[in-house]
Order: C-alpha cells, then structure tokens, then sequence
C-alpha cells in the first residue's frame, strides 16, 4: 500500500487529535471535506489506523504512580501465558515480549507503592515468573504523531 504526502499529514493530524473533524482535516491539508473524508476511510479500510481513543490524565482518576516491570520466567515459558494472566489486570497498560534478559517487561499504573507490591504478588502467582526488577516512572514524555512537520 503506498501512502503519500496528504495521508501521512492526516496520520500525523489525527495522532495528535482524533477528533478533528473532515473539515479540520481538509483545511489543513488542503482537501474538501469529502476528500478528506475519503481519505480517512480508506485509511481505516486498509487498517493504517485501527481506531481512536481517549487520552486520560490516569493521575486524576487515582493511579498517581507508574512503572515498569521486568519479568524473568522459568526455563523455556512463553510469554503467551502472561498476556493472558495480565489481560484481567486493570493496571496494566501493556506488556512487551523483548530479547535479552530480561523476558518480558509489563507497563503498569498503580494508586501507590502498596498496590505497585500486590500487582507485582499477582504477576508472580503465577508460577512462570521467577524475577521482577521494578523500574519507577519520574517523568514521562511521548511523542505524539509521527515527529513529521506539521502543516
């Protein structure tokens, strides 16, 4: 699938605000409404962008704290069956199979150091975790569109 210019602004656009509407979007790279539109769609059709979503300030609902887990598992366990153990737990945002030690490494929030411990007891429990070593987020940046400049 080959992408041009105007698609990758619009990438870049509703990265940074997905509710920017067709005519938004037109305005700034230079199509009708429709045309913009078209776009869109067909960008979702052909899954370069496989939705959108809310982005939450987690610190107001509670969840003050955030980390990283790395996990060591035993022998030859896969990583299938800690997706599937931390699918159910709420504070976790993501986890990532990686190379290298260590195996795994889980993304969490937490309301505090207390709830930070039991989510690392539960990821534990499971019997194919044999270490964690975790990381505390001081400050966080993240890069929102594809760092492309923006018309």
């Amino acid at each position: 699938m080959a992408l041009d210019e105007t698609d990758l602004e619009i990438i870049d656009l509703l990265e940074r605000d997905g509710r920017a509407s067709y005519a938004e979007i037109g305005r700034a790279v230079s199509l009708s409404t429709a045309a913009a539109k078209r776009r869109v769609d067909r960008l979702e059709a052909d899954g370069v962008i496989t939705g959108f979503r809310a982005q939450v300030d987690h610190r107001k609902l509670g969840w003050t704290l955030e980390a990283f887990i790395e996990l060591r598992f035993a022998g030859t366990t896969g990583i299938t069956g800690v997706h599937e153990r931390v699918a159910s737990m709420r504070e976790v945002r993501a986890v990532y199979a990686i190379a290298g030690d260590p195996d795994a490494i889980v993304h969490l929030r937490a309301r505090d150091m207390e709830h930070i411990q039991q989510v690392i007891e539960r990821l534990r429990g499971s019997g194919r975790v044999i270490g964690t070593k975790t990381l505390m987020v001081l400050g966080a940046w993240q890069r929102v569109g594809t760092g492309r400049p923006t018309p």
